[in-house]
């Protein structure tokens, strides 16, 4: 199963927790445009995050971050959704990262590539990345 967008689910019974934030999307203005096409970002701006579904079937929200002074999105923060008080699993939650940043970099294009991404994972021994 590829990474998909879906609609965000209610959060009731849900525990957002944070994987991995960047905060400083402007630095990469092409990753910016990915990701206003992706979640249609110049209608829906802050009014909800945005939401995949990854190969393990897990939802994660993207939530997308505003600066004063800044092109929207400014920032984004992927957030795992673990059930209540259960602990996260963090071997799939790795592997679902792993795949988003895949997804994400796919769809971004030249200059960025999926062999780039997976050469660098490799070296620094990412165990997803096998």
């Amino acid at each position: 199963m590829d990474v998909t967008v879906i609609p965000a689910p209610a959060l009731d019974g849900l525990r957002p927790t944070p994987l991995l934030t960047e905060e400083r999307v402007g630095h990469y203005p092409e990753f910016r445009d990915f990701f206003r096409r992706s979640f249609d970002l110049d209608r829906v701006r802050l009014a909800a995050p945005g939401c995949v579904r990854a190969p393990s079937g897990n939802p994660y929200l993207l939530v997308f971050l505003g600066r004063s002074g800044e092109p929207f999105p400014s920032g984004v923060e992927i957030q795992a959704l673990p059930p209540g008080l259960e602990p996260l699993d963090e071997a799939e939650a790795d592997r679902d990262l792993y795949a988003i940043l895949r997804w994400m970099v796919a769809g971004v294009g030249a200059p960025w590539s999926v062999e780039a991404l997976e050469g660098t994972a490799r070296l620094y021994r990412v165990p997803s990345a096998g």
